[in-house]
């Protein structure tokens, strides 16, 4: 018989991994309400069309980093909208940042107009 000592149940336990990674006490949960998951996620299901050979990397390419291929490719459309965004603030700072040097910034040409 194995003899358990016992570890206060606080976060920092939680957190240092002192509780809850042993794994003669896990095990997958059977009351799961798939729909509450789902939306506590704020997922919503699409229908996406892709070439064979893209499905075929994407799935390798997540069997290698030993997560599911539909986690992977949330990953890869967050990480492009990501970066798409950052792209075209940088570019829009650039932009304005120009229109300053010039000395024709929109806030300089308003005042401008109604001085």
């Amino acid at each position: 018989m194995c003899k358990h000592r016992k570890i206060a149940g606080t976060p920092e336990a939680w957190e240092d991994g002192s509780l809850g990674c042993e794994e003669e006490f896990v095990r997958v949960s059977t009351n799961v309400d798939e729909d509450a998951l789902e939306a506590a996620a704020d997922l919503k299901p699409i229908s996406i069309r892709r070439q064979q050979s893209l499905i075929d990397d994407y799935k390798g390419i997540s069997e290698i980093n030993d997560i599911g291929y539909q986690p992977l490719i949330r990953q890869v459309l967050k990480r492009f909208a990501d970066s798409e965004k950052k792209r075209l603030l940088r570019e829009r700072a650039v932009e304005l940042r120009d229109r300053e040097d010039n000395g024709d910034d929109e806030a300089t040409n308003g005042k401008a107009a109604r001085g």
